[in-house]
């Protein structure tokens, strides 16, 4: 019965979009900030857990990469082109966040965050939470 009511819960949790997937918009060196409905595209699940922004100031303008990334790939990049990050020509800011279209246009009047790095509250993994049922129903 247990194990019955396990299952239960872990395909009610798995149908009911629980899975780790995000959206993002995603250009490659564009002089306008692509953060419209046809630069939206669904990460890989499980895998791509944040959205990447790279801003470059370039003597023609400013140019956007925006992209699906992994935490671990994004928080390298953005740490690592921390000290390129000055708004002035020849700049490379990389931004990282874990909410869908947080690599959208700037919100207007939000306080920013004093690191490159902008985080939300993460999600729990389905697998934590299917291996918490299953030991809490064992150990009951």
């Amino acid at each position: 019965m247990r194990l019955f009511t396990v299952s239960t819960l872990l395909l009610f949790f798995l149908s009911s979009g629980m899975a780790l997937q995000i959206q993002c918009y995603q250009c490659e060196e564009m002089t306008h900030d692509c953060s419209t409905p046809e630069f939206i595209v669904n990460c890989t699940v499980n895998v791509q857990d944040m959205c990447q922004k790279e801003v470059l100031v370039k003597d023609d303008g400013i140019h956007y990469r925006k992209s699906c990334a992994s935490s671990g790939a994004c928080l390298i990049a953005s740490s690592g082109y921390q000290q390129f990050c000055s708004g002035k020509l020849h700049s490379v800011c990389i931004t990282c966040c874990n909410t869908p279209l947080c690599n959208g246009p700037r919100q207007k009047k939000r306080p920013q965050p004093s690191a490159a790095i902008t985080l939300t509250t993460p999600q729990l993994p389905v697998f934590s939470l299917y291996l918490f049922l299953l030991l809490s129903s064992t150990l009951c």
